[in-house]
């Protein structure tokens, strides 16, 4: 991945040796470096360092991040407007929600399964021709999705894996490109960069209702495919390393052996299971209180929209009181807002109340978790390190939607009313739970104060 990240320990040590081993233990403590005494991973914390401490956090830097994020337009906002398109696709009857789900489902789950090769990909490409490849496939397989509407095997190909190859790359790139330019601005950064995402799938949501509306399923998917291709080529074309990129391996398996990050690996598989649950089923969930499809559509954009502003905050948030405080608090108000606002959101005004607090939540996690993986496990490793961690999101990427639509099948699918949902609402908040908690064991493991930024 095109980021100082990816050159090695050793490497990075030769170049700054000096500045490194004079100022490691008083930046371990003020920039949340934390290392765990280990000789081989405190030359990986000194590395980090060495890197951090030519970081510009400015110049060019705002460029890449104003292109990452139009690529987070794309590709987040697009994926998140999955539900609204499922909606339409169930009422022509081409599947089952639970089928459907499985589609948005493959598109984000390649993100994980594609991870650890993509870092590969990244680093002999380069972010640039990496960025415009992804956004290629994701481009060109959202025009192709318009041609295979009236058969799932086809939107499985186009969408899943055409668009999900594309959305994997793109990620890649977008998580680990900023650290090549802010150090102490990197969560705001990343919030930015995610935002973008957020700010697509509001604004997306709104304009997929309509032209579902005026042209029908087929020319949705090829308009939007089309100006995928002519915004987002020139974005990808923008983005650049700081540094020559150098090879390193694809796993760095003693990182199993830190508690902290088996803590937070964990942490992140369970939190992908309810993530997406929300803005899949929403639209149904609007359905089924007879309420018309442009609310569902209204209800999906409001929860994307929440999510801008959560990633933002939660960015802010990172740089202030540290990124697993961060994290932890917004898992946790993502399974509160679940298990306590969902269930009794029976009328328009609580579900409003309920994508405003879950959509910033929701936002927070995919905001933070690049953060986290750079400041506790070192920038110098971060691309690896946030290729393990990405590889673990997949059984959530890839199951956790279509687990809430069995769910939903067997409490009675879609037409038996809003209390079909509770148990995959249950299912989501419970997940989101769990999660917060590993996340909490991780963050108490560094530090037992509670007021320490971690």
């Amino acid at each position: 991945m095109a980021t100082t990240t990816v050159t090695t320990a050793i490497e990075l040590e030769s170049h700054s040796d000096n500045v490194a081993r004079t100022t490691a233990a008083a930046v371990y403590n003020t920039n949340n470096n934390y290392s765990t005494g280990r000789r081989e991973d405190d030359e990986v914390m000194r590395a980090s360092l060495a890197a951090d401490s030519e970081v510009p956090d400015g110049g060019y830097g705002w460029v890449v991040i104003f292109a990452c994020a139009l690529l987070c337009f794309w590709f987040v906002g697009t994926t998140y407007c999955w539900g609204v398109f499922q909606a339409a696709l169930v009422e022509q009857g081409v599947g089952s929600a639970s089928t459907l789900a499985f589609v948005g489902s493959l598109t984000t789950s390649c993100i994980s399964f594609m991870a650890v090769l993509n870092a590969r990909v990244v680093r002999k490409l380069g972010t640039q021709l990496s960025g415009l490849l992804g956004i290629s496939l994701f481009g060109i397989g959202e025009v192709m999705a318009g041609f295979t509407t009236g058969n799932v095997v086809g939107l499985f190909m186009t969408i899943g894996l055409v668009m999900g190859l594309g959305t994997s790359l793109l990620f890649m790139v977008v998580s680990v490109t900023p650290a090549q330019y802010f150090k102490a601005k990197r969560g705001i950064a990343n919030g930015i960069v995610f935002a973008g995402g957020g700010l697509g799938g509001a604004i997306i949501s709104f304009v997929t209702n309509g032209l579902l509306q005026a042209l029908g399923i087929a020319w949705a998917f090829r308009v939007l495919g089309f100006i995928t291709l002519a915004t987002g080529l020139p974005a990808a074309y923008l983005i650049k390393e700081r540094v020559p990129i150098r090879p390193t391996s694809f796993v760095e398996w003693r990182l199993f052996r830190d508690y902290r990050f088996i803590l937070i690996f964990l942490g992140g598989a369970l939190a992908t299971f309810p993530l997406f649950v929300p803005p899949f089923f929403l639209p149904l969930y609007t359905n089924s209180l007879n309420m018309t499809p442009s609310a569902g559509a209204g209800l999906v954009a409001a929860f994307n929209f929440s999510s801008a502003i959560g990633r933002l905050l939660c960015g802010f948030s990172s740089d202030r009181i540290g990124p697993l405080n961060t994290v932890f608090s917004s898992l946790l108000l993502s399974a509160l807002s679940a298990l306590v606002l969902w269930p009794v959101s029976s009328s328009l005004g609580p579900l409003i109340v309920f994508v405003i607090v879950n959509g910033m939540a929701n936002g927070g996690f995919f905001a933070t978790m690049p953060t986290v993986v750079g400041n506790v496990f070192g920038s110098a490793r971060v691309s690896v390190a946030m290729g393990m961690v990405v590889t673990g999101w997949g059984g959530g990427y890839l199951l956790g939607a279509p687990i809430a639509g069995y769910l939903l099948n067997t409490g009675g699918g879609e037409k038996g009313g809003i209390d079909a949902f509770h148990p995959a609402i249950y299912y989501a908040g419970s997940m989101a739970l769990g999660s917060a908690s590993l996340m909490l064991m991780a963050r108490l493991g560094i530090d037992r104060r509670l007021t320490q930024r971690v």
